[in-house]
């Protein structure tokens, strides 16, 4: 099996191209995801989550919004959630892998993939990438986006040069869609081939 990564900063078009990937038959864990339900109602992390950051759970789950708020600019707050979150998702991630372990070829999708050091658990590496202008359109058209908040998001993810000079594959959004989903179809089977020989 090659475990395909696949990473890109906010508003770079991951979520389209790992729907792609899926398109094509090909297996993808969502690490986004998978928090989602791991912090939605009746979710594994609920409990202690509130335990560690009282007032940040309700009958809905997490409160992403108040726990984002209370861990903002407090690292030591950060590194206790990232400390529950983190081995959590692992745990789903290798469940995934077990339930997919015929597959010849799988995708985690895994935003923070540099950054919190998931490049290590896979083989090949593809980065989602844009133009810098396309970039901020596409972000602050999201609900709820502001200007500080994405400079804030942008503070936490290595620079878009970086993460391509990295990966192992660079999967261009600021064309078509069916520019980008031949770009999928290339590494597939780039990959399909690799794992055949």
């Amino acid at each position: 099996m090659i475990r395909l990564g696949l990473t890109g900063s906010i508003g770079m078009g991951k979520s389209t191209v790992a729907a792609m990937f899926a398109d094509e038959g090909v297996p993808v864990f969502d690490a986004d995801e998978a928090v989602h339900r791991l912090q939605g109602r009746e979710g594994a992390l609920v409990t202690a989550i509130e335990k560690e950051f009282p007032g940040t759970t309700g009958a809905g789950g997490v409160d992403c919004s108040a726990l984002a708020e209370r861990v903002r600019g407090e690292p030591g707050k950060l590194r206790r959630l990232e400390a529950l979150v983190h081995p959590a998702v692992a745990r789903e991630r290798e469940a995934f892998l077990a339930a997919h372990a015929g597959s010849p070829l799988v995708l985690l999708d895994i935003p923070l993939l540099f950054e919190a050091g998931g490049w290590s658990q896979v083989d090949k590496i593809a980065v989602v990438s844009a133009p810098e202008q396309i970039q901020r359109e596409r972000a602050l058209a999201r609900p709820g986006m502001t200007a500080e908040k994405l400079a804030r998001i942008l503070a936490r993810q290595m620079p878009d040069a970086e993460k391509r000079a990295r990966a192992d594959f660079v999967i261009p959004t600021n064309c078509s869609f069916g520019e980008t989903r031949a770009s999928v179809r290339r590494i597939i089977a780039c990959l399909s081939a690799a794992a055949d020989s």
